[in-house]
C-alpha cells in the first residue's frame, strides 16, 4: 500500500485530543494556559519524563507525550497535523505545507524509552526543529 496522506479525519482529531487533554491536565487549571507556549509544552514533558510518571509499557501515555512534543514542533516550525496511512496502518503526523516532508512525533518519546533510553527533551525538540529547518531551506531553494 502506498503512502496515502490527508487532513485529520474526526476520530483522528477526537483521539489526537485526548491525548493532548491527558497531558496538559498534569497541569493545575489554573495553570493548564502554560501549555500554550513551546515552552510550556515542553517543561511539562521534561517534569512528567524525569518523574517516572509513566511506565515503559505504557504505550498511550508515552505516545501521548508524543502528541505534545508535535504540538510544540509544529507551533515552532509551522507544521501542520495530518493523517498518514500505510501497509503499518494510519498515525498522526505533521507536515509540511503540501510537501513530502512528513515527521512523525508520536513515537519519538516511546521509542527512546520503551529502548530504556534517556529522553531530553529540549535536545530532541530542538534537534527535530533544526533538521526540519534545514529541509524546508532545501525545499524553499528548488
Amino acid at each position: 500500500m502506498a503512502q496515502k496522506i490527508e487532513a485529520l479525519a474526526p476520530a483522528d482529531v477526537e483521539h489526537v485530543e485526548r491525548q493532548r487533554t491527558w497531558v496538559r491536565d498534569h497541569y493545575e487549571p489554573d495553570a493548564r494556559h502554560q501549555y500554550d507556549t513551546v515552552e510550556g509544552k515542553l517543561q511539562l514533558l521534561d517534569t512528567i519524563i524525569r518523574s517516572d510518571w509513566i511506565e515503559p509499557s505504557e504505550t498511550w501515555k508515552l505516545q501521548s507525550l508524543g502528541i505534545a512534543l508535535g504540538d510544540a514542533i509544529a507551533q515552532q516550525t509551522g507544521l501542520c497535523w495530518v493523517a498518514v496511512e500505510d501497509q503499518h496502518g494510519r498515525d498522526p503526523a505533521l507536515r509540511y505545507q503540501n510537501t513530502s516532508l512528513v515527521v512523525f512525533p508520536l513515537t519519538m518519546i516511546s521509542k527512546r524509552i520503551e529502548r530504556g533510553e534517556t529522553v531530553d527533551v529540549h535536545e530532541l525538540f530542538n534537534g527535530v526543529c533544526e533538521a526540519i529547518a534545514r529541509v524546508k531551506s532545501q525545499v524553499k531553494g528548488h
